[in-house]
């Protein structure tokens, strides 16, 4: 893996703004969240932060392995970056329940860090392309 790829990566998420993240259940069943950013840790993993689902939650007690996408749709450029979840941290609990603020819509109560550890950044597009590295896309 070329590190100047997921330094690329990180970048395009900041500017975006988002990142797309897919995991899979124990039988392989796949499930796609979103999350509001990544960033290079000093240990040359990468910290994904967000209020996820509790699916995204339990698929990574069960099945380790993710898929992180970056992509900016104007000028077509994207990055998938494939790894292993090493660990899911919680970083903020929702404090206390108010039923008068209660929506409909049920909300995650637990803000989550995963770290994950890069094994490839392939290139990402909306044209069709090869899932090949980077450097070689």
């Amino acid at each position: 893996m070329n590190p100047q790829s997921l330094k690329d990566a990180v970048a395009l998420a900041l500017k975006v703004g988002h990142v797309f993240v897919a995991t899979a259940d124990r039988e392989g069943l796949p499930h796609i969240a979103a999350a509001g950013r990544i960033e290079a840790t000093q240990s040359g993993e990468i910290a994904v932060s967000a209020w996820f689902c509790p699916a995204t939650r339990t698929n990574l007690s069960v099945n380790s392995h993710v898929s992180l996408l970056v992509w900016d749709p104007e000028p077509d450029i994207g990055y998938q970056i494939l790894g292993q979840a090493r660990s899911v941290e919680d970083i903020s609990v929702m404090d206390g329940y108010s039923p008068s603020l209660e929506t409909k819509e049920a909300l995650p109560q637990v803000q989550s860090r995963v770290i994950v550890r890069v094994k490839a950044v392939l290139g990402f597009k909306h044209a069709p392309h090869m899932d090949l590295p980077v450097e070689l896309f």
